[in-house]
């Protein structure tokens, strides 16, 4: 779902501990350098967590009740059909995902880290205020759908465009929040003292409980007032915490400390392509004969472990490295242009990431299937009963929660019960490899879809025999395929997130997290195609089609269903064909350990 899947919650819990603990390694480093400027002993440390803490939050209880809820909002508030819905959702979802890369380059190269955080926190404000005010002003949206007839009016092109802007403004906030609010809380600790590091320990403990209690709080309570009670006092109280999350952050400013920006890793990446380009008429052949530039960083964090090998692959790279005249270094050895001659540890930097991308590629198509979960399966449950008495109904935008439980229960199985049993029997840390993860996650993916497939084939044959919208079947029938999308998540998403950050250098881990948030909007951006491909290629003369309306009973969803699993069939090919080259198969910690080295 971070989305956190638009943003799934529980694994963007584990990005964002993975983002902590490499950001403190960073942190370390940049300690040390003479530009970094020093941690005041007046500002930063325990005295600020009240305030970054309060301000996260408020911020995650009023982003995350949006984000469970969408689909249903849009549908009951803006009569949307199932295609233009999805299509909405799918592409809003992806855009939050990927406003994170742009969030993080202009914090580190401009704005630095508390200025992006306040302007993301009020762009949320305002976008959420928007919406508010569009559920409780009938003008600024569709009057409600005829429940007898069903005929529903669609919303005027300047409705729409005032939807859209909100949602726009909340994309721009998530692009401002999410790549900061964790490395801001960061930059309060000195970390070179086992003060600061034990402080950054609790730090991460506080964090995270906040971060639950807000998921509880909008995921319950939120999300059913704002379907049984009132849209407008559902979306007015995540507005309302907004509000107070910017005066909270506010009131803390006098005493944090704000590390200037330093500077964004994706210039250093696109120097190398600049470089390589610019010496395009060397062949690589003839490579060999000159020197290449490799020089010792003045980075403490630099160690002979932690520098990259040269290796013999995308070898048009290395031209960026190479020193064709003695012009292009100073009495110092050092380059004089960024732009014309790049490190060798800059160029490996590049190549390790070009090298995630097969399986990168590989877990989008999982990421695909969680995915439909978020609004084809949000739909299917509107369309189900979901009355536990005659005046008690289950928010439907809350089966999101049974996928979380289910991820949840399975990492607590795994860490707390099968970890602690291998260590004792096998008598060393036995755990499930890369490949045997992402070979799982695939496999529930593809099981996923045919439950799906099959689940929503009954709702709708029960519907159509009793010629009723909502079919007289129990909301649990969805549970399988929500726990399936849960489990797909356990194996696949955490599977790509660890390949990510143990195969980028130490210089480069706040990419995972970036690049992690991309694979999650490409899968949003995908699904949308896909959709739009199967309806066009299934509509008929008549104007139905497999997918569209306002009613599932008229389409042939278990059809897509099917589709995408005959999808996730190809990817389990061409990751076991392919991909699965570039992931460790041991199964011990040590055994997986000496195939890196290798």
């Amino acid at each position: 779902m971070e989305k956190l899947s638009g943003v799934k919650r529980e694994e963007k819990m584990r990005v964002s501990d993975e983002g902590l603990k490499r950001e403190n390694e960073m942190e370390k480093g940049q300690c040390s350098s003479q530009e970094q400027p020093s941690l005041q002993r007046n500002a930063g440390g325990w005295k600020t967590m009240p305030y970054i803490i309060g301000n996260e939050t408020c911020e995650k209880l009023a982003s995350m009740s949006l984000i469970a809820n969408i689909t249903v909002f849009l549908r009951s508030k803006y009569n949307l059909d199932g295609l233009y819905l999805v299509n909405v959702v799918s592409i809003w979802f992806g855009t939050c995902n990927f406003a994170p890369l742009a969030g993080a380059f202009v914090s580190d190269s401009y704005f630095g880290k508390f200025w992006t955080l306040l302007l993301g926190s009020f762009s949320s404000f305002l976008g959420m205020g928007i919406l508010t005010l569009a559920a409780g002003i009938k003008h600024l949206r569709p009057p409600p759908c005829n429940e007898r007839t069903g005929d529903c009016t669609k919303a005027q092109p300047w409705q729409l465009g005032i939807l859209f802007f909100a949602l726009g403004l909340l994309a721009v906030g998530a692009g401002g929040i999410r790549p900061c609010n964790i490395a801001f809380g960061v930059d309060q600790f000195d970390v070179t003292t086992s003060q600061g590091r034990r402080e950054l320990e609790s730090f991460y403990d506080w964090y995270y409980l906040s971060f639950t209690i807000a998921l509880f709080v909008a995921f319950t309570v939120v999300v059913y007032i704002q379907t049984n009670v009132s849209w407008v006092i559902g979306l007015a109280i995540p507005t309302g915490f907004l509000a107070i999350s910017i005066l909270v952050f506010l009131a803390g400013a006098h005493i944090y400390n704000y590390v200037k920006p330093q500077g964004s890793v994706y210039t250093d990446l696109v120097k190398v392509v600049v470089a390589a380009y610019r010496k395009r008429r060397f062949s690589v052949g003839s490579l060999g004969q000159y020197s290449l530039y490799d020089p010792i960083s003045d980075d403490e964090s630099e160690t002979p472990m932690t520098r990259l090998p040269h290796t013999e692959r995308y070898l048009c790279l290395d031209k960026a490295a190479v020193i064709i005249d003695a012009s292009e270094l100073n009495s110092q050895g050092k380059s004089r242009c960024g732009w014309k001659l790049c490190s060798v540890q800059q160029v490996e930097g590049l190549k390790r990431l070009l090298g995630i991308f097969p399986v990168w590629f590989s877990g989008i198509t999982c990421f695909i299937v969680m995915d439909q979960q978020n609004t084809f399966g949000i739909l299917q449950a509107m369309q189900l009963n979901r009355k536990i008495t005659p005046k008690l109904e289950i928010p439907a935008g809350l089966m999101g929660v049974t996928s979380m439980l289910a991820l949840s229960v399975w990492i607590t199985f795994y860490e707390q019960l099968l970890i602690p049993v291998s260590r004792i029997m096998a008598n060393k840390e036995v755990r499930i490899s890369l490949r045997q993860k992402m070979r799982t996650g695939i496999v529930m993916s593809i099981l996923c879809m045919l439950v799906a497939g099959v689940t929503e084939h009954k709702r709708r044959e029960v519907a159509l025999r009793y010629r009723s919208f909502v079919a007289p079947m129990s909301l649990a029938w969805l549970l399988p395929q929500f726990i399936l999308s849960g489990l797909t998540e356990a194996f696949s998403a955490i599977a790509v997130m660890e390949f990510l950050n143990k195969k980028l250098p130490q210089s480069m881990r706040t990419v995972a997290g970036s690049i992690f948030f991309l694979s999650i909007s490409s899968a949003s951006y995908l699904s949308s195609v896909i959709v739009n491909i199967v309806h066009h290629a299934t509509k008929k003369n008549d104007g139905s089609a497999w997918l569209g309306g306002h009613d599932l009973n008229r389409n042939k969803l278990d059809y897509y269903y099917y589709i995408i699993a005959a999808l996730g069939v190809v990817n389990f090919i061409y990751f076991t064909a392919f991909a699965s080259r570039d992931l460790p198969s041991g199964s011990s910690v040590g055994d997986e350990e000496a195939e890196e080295v290798q």
